[in-house]
């Protein structure tokens, strides 16, 4: 990557890197989330979580946690873990925490959600994944 910003595409394979580092177990069921990058959140995704400021949200799951989930999900949507790259552009140049390290950060969080995971389950899946 140059020392330009990273574009959607280095998003992306940031993030299938991150999701390839999870242990064998989590990947499998990550199988079925859809991984988008996006310049911004929806009006409609800053509503469902009470966000009202765009630059404000980073990473968004959308989907049924695994915890919820029953045989009369089966015909639901694939539930979808969405990067914002303008929010985390940002918070790089806020923070200085480097490219690779946010967006594992975010993808393991929102991750996290689909399995149904507290802030402390999802720390240790963090550490998990880290150098």
């Amino acid at each position: 990557m140059s020392s330009a910003q990273p574009t959607p595409a280095d998003f992306e394979a940031a993030a299938q890197r991150a999701l390839a580092r999870m242990p064998q177990e989590f990947r499998d069921q990550l199988a079925s989330v859809v991984l988008r990058i996006e310049e911004f959140a929806t009006p409609e995704q800053l509503a469902s979580v009470e966000i009202h400021n765009r630059w404000n949200l980073s990473g968004l799951y959308e989907g049924i946690p695994l915890t919820e989930q029953s045989s009369w999900s089966s015909g639901d949507m694939p539930p979808v873990i969405s990067l914002f790259r303008q929010p985390l552009l940002l918070e790089m140049r806020e923070t200085g925490v480097e490219f690779e390290e946010l967006v594992r950060h975010v993808v393991v969080h929102e991750a996290g959600h689909h399995f149904g995971f507290s802030d402390e389950d999802m720390h240790a899946l963090e550490d998990s994944v880290k150098d």
